[in-house]
């Protein structure tokens, strides 16, 4: 792996698209992690109907948003991002909870 810049030492395109695809590559290596925790937990739940859980939801959701605001990211589009990463993660948790049981 080639190293890459930090943003604020960046002098030129190239050098910014390579380090915005080495970080979706960060990204994408990261969601394969917390899906394969949506695996976990569609083997470990003992029900489909437990695997939506909504305070959970709003909870996840909540967290990323005060982190991004905390870290000066703008907390609406990331509560957007997440709410759309856990709608995600339920149907694919759902789909892992059907395939393990059938």
């Amino acid at each position: 792996m080639n190293s890459i810049k930090q943003p604020g030492d960046c002098t030129d395109m190239t050098e910014v698209r390579e380090g915005v695809d080495q970080t979706d590559r960060e990204l994408v290596a990261l969601l394969a992690r917390r899906f394969g925790y949506m695996r976990a937990a569609a083997r470990i739940k003992p029900s489909r109907e437990v695997v939506r859980d909504e305070a959970r939801k709003a909870a996840v959701i909540r967290h990323a948003a005060d982190t991004a605001a905390a870290a000066g990211l703008p907390r609406a589009e990331i509560a957007d991002i997440w709410d759309r990463l856990v709608e995600a993660s339920i149907a694919y948790e759902m789909v892992e909870w059907d395939r393990i049981r059938s």
